[in-house]
């Protein structure tokens, strides 16, 4: 990360260029995304990586991550981290006329949301079967004598 200047506490100085530390992450990661370092399916460095690697706060870490999952870069599996979306951002520049994907790439990440969403309410329907299953387990117990 030599000679890149980052602006500190989330403020811009008027008319500079100098970008934020949220931002300097995201696109590390994303030109990691980009060169093939980090393929689709593989995980992000962790918070804790990320803090120690750029010196920056979780909350920092945590901004970069959410530009890069609202993005469709990275997508979150609740217990599991943040992994790399299945989306090739690399092709999905439809200017590009050499592209041959460009006709079929979705754009900005439409088919990674969708993935994020369907294992958010995977994980939410497991959380609720669960959630029954205690109460119903209380419910059996509360109709026996003695208790």
């Amino acid at each position: 990360m030599t000679g890149v200047v980052v602006g500190r506490r989330g403020r811009r100085p008027a008319g500079s260029g100098v970008p934020l530390t949220f931002e300097v992450i995201a696109e590390s990661l994303r030109e990691r995304i980009r060169s093939g370092g980090l393929r689709p399916g593989d995980a992000l460095p962790t918070q804790a990586v990320l803090m120690r690697e750029f010196g920056a706060s979780s909350l920092t870490v945590q901004k970069a991550m959410a530009l890069l999952k609202r993005e469709g870069w990275a997508a979150s599996r609740p217990g599991k981290g943040a992994f790399v979306a299945h989306h090739n951002h690399a092709a999905n520049d439809v200017d590009d006329p050499d592209n041959p994907d460009a006709e079929t790439a979705p754009v900005g990440g439409t088919a990674t949301r969708v993935e994020a969403l369907e294992l958010a309410l995977a994980e939410a329907a497991q959380q609720i079967a669960d959630l029954r299953g205690r109460v119903e387990a209380l419910e059996a117990g509360s109709g026996e004598p003695g208790r």
